[in-house]
C-alpha cells in the first residue's frame, strides 16, 4: 500500500475541529467522493480509497449531494426493462 502524506495548516485542522486522524480519515472520503463523482474511479475503488466497506460508501454519498447510481433515463429505461 501507498502512503500519501499531507501538511495541513494548524488554523485549518483547527476550524475542522478534528484530531489530525479523524480528519485524514475525512479526507479520505471526500477525496474518494469527489473522484467518484467525477467517474474517475469506480465506487469499490472509491470505498477502498475511503477505507470503508462499499456499502457504507454509497450510502455515505447522500452527505456529499452525490447520486448513488447515476443513470440516464435511456440506461434507466434498459435496466428495467423485462428480459
Amino acid at each position: 500500500m501507498s502512503q500519501v502524506v499531507l501538511d495541513i495548516p494548524d488554523d485549518a485542522l483547527s476550524a475542522l475541529g478534528s484530531s489530525p486522524e479523524n480528519v485524514g480519515e475525512e479526507l479520505r472520503l471526500a477525496a474518494a467522493v469527489k473522484l467518484y463523482e467525477l467517474k474517475r474511479i469506480s465506487s469499490g475503488a472509491a470505498a477502498r480509497l475511503a477505507g470503508i466497506p462499499r456499502v457504507a460508501f454509497l450510502s455515505r454519498l447522500a452527505e456529499y449531494g452525490v447520486d448513488a447510481f447515476d443513470l440516464s433515463e435511456e440506461d434507466l429505461k434498459r435496466e428495467t426493462r423485462p428480459g
